[in-house]
C-alpha cells in the first residue's frame, strides 16, 4: 500500500505541475503573455452569473483584494473591463473582452484535447473508476481545506 500512496503522489504532482507548465507554453507559443493565473481569472469570470468582484473571488477561493490586483492587471493588458452597477455603486463588475475570447478558446482547446488523451482508451466501466476517484480528490480537498 506505501508503494501505490508513493506512485500515485508521484503521478498526481508530475501531472499537475506539467499541465500547468505545458498549458503555459502553448498560451505563450500563441501568442498570448498571460500567466495562468490570469488565465485561471477570466476562466472564474465566464463560469460566474453574476460578474461581480465578490462574486469572482468567491469562485476563485480567494479574496477580493488579491483579486483586485490580478483584475488591475487584466484591465490594463486589455482583457478585462470593469464597470460600477448602475443600481448598486458598490458592486464592481467585471467582465471578459473580446480579447479574452480567444484566450479562453486556446485554453478550451488545451483542455478538450488532453480530456480526449485521458479517456480516448478507456472503458465506460474505467471512466467510472476515474471520474469517482476524482472526485475523492476534490472532496478531500473542499472539505480539509
Amino acid at each position: 500500500m506505501d508503494n501505490t500512496k508513493t506512485i500515485l503522489n508521484e503521478l498526481l504532482m508530475d501531472v499537475f505541475n506539467h499541465i500547468l507548465e505545458i498549458e503555459e507554453e502553448s498560451l505563450k507559443k500563441a501568442g498570448v503573455n498571460l500567466s495562468m493565473k490570469e488565465v485561471h481569472v477570466l476562466e472564474a469570470i465566464t463560469r460566474t452569473q453574476e460578474k461581480t468582484m465578490g462574486n469572482v473571488a468567491k469562485q476563485l477561493r480567494i479574496t477580493v483584494g488579491s483579486l483586485t490586483i490580478s483584475v488591475d492587471r487584466l484591465v490594463s493588458k486589455g482583457y478585462v473591463k470593469r464597470a460600477n452597477d448602475e443600481f448598486d455603486r458598490r458592486k464592481v463588475l467585471i467582465d471578459i473582452t473580446t480579447k479574452a475570447n480567444s484566450v479562453m478558446k486556446i485554453h478550451k482547446e488545451f483542455h478538450d484535447n488532453m480530456l480526449d488523451s485521458l479517456i480516448d482508451d478507456i472503458n465506460i466501466d474505467q471512466e467510472e473508476i476515474l471520474i469517482k476517484s476524482l472526485e475523492n480528490i476534490k472532496n478531500y480537498f473542499k472539505f480539509k481545506y
